[in-house]
């Protein structure tokens, strides 16, 4: 038996992780914040009018919560090629092998999809109203940008894990669409 393959969710793979998965634990990631730092032209916006999107950006001191998932012993392959498939649609990501640590005690390394900041698509430190203006109308090839936003907001509060960006994104958005 080889290496479990450990990959850590902060958004649409906390709830969509679109694998077979034979553990997952709350776990923390540092050094990153789960951050709207990615233009989406594809999932969640368009080439025209871009989306945004969740990423992991660096930031010194920071720490994100989400959720490592241990992959089903035989499926790493197909499961590697998968998650490249999704997320490495326009390289804007990079995939990082990160030491995580779970809710249990256990420190993992995990595959994380981390933003690259040099590449087009990144928007880091957009501030929340614009980041909210976007979302609110955006809609791209897996749908609205605002049912990605929900969605992330809803299942991360089922999880015990707060985060007042995306909270505050969530309530202001829903006033956007009204």
């Amino acid at each position: 038996m080889g290496a479990a393959l450990w990959v850590f969710g902060y958004g649409s793979l906390i709830w969509h992780p679109d694998f077979p998965v034979a553990e997952r634990h709350v776990a923390r990631l540092a050094g990153w914040h789960r951050s709207f730092c990615m233009r989406s032209i594809h999932h969640r916006g368009t080439v025209a009018d871009p989306g945004l999107v969740l990423a992991l950006d660096r930031a010194e001191g920071a720490h994100c919560d989400g959720v490592a998932f241990r992959v089903a012993q035989g499926a790493e392959a197909a499961t590697l090629a998968t998650l490249r498939e999704r997320e490495l649609v326009s390289s804007a990501y990079i995939e990082e092998w990160l030491e995580v640590g779970l809710a249990d005690g256990r420190r993992v390394t995990a595959l994380c999809y981390v933003i690259d900041p040099a590449h087009g698509q990144y928007c880091g430190g957009l501030p929340l109203e614009e980041q909210a203006g976007i979302i609110a109308t955006a809609t791209g090839g897996r749908g609205p940008n605002r049912d990605y936003l929900f969605s992330t907001a809803e299942h991360l509060a089922a999880l015990g894990i707060a985060d007042g960006d995306l909270d505050w994104l969530a309530r202001r958005v829903r006033q956007l669409a009204t």
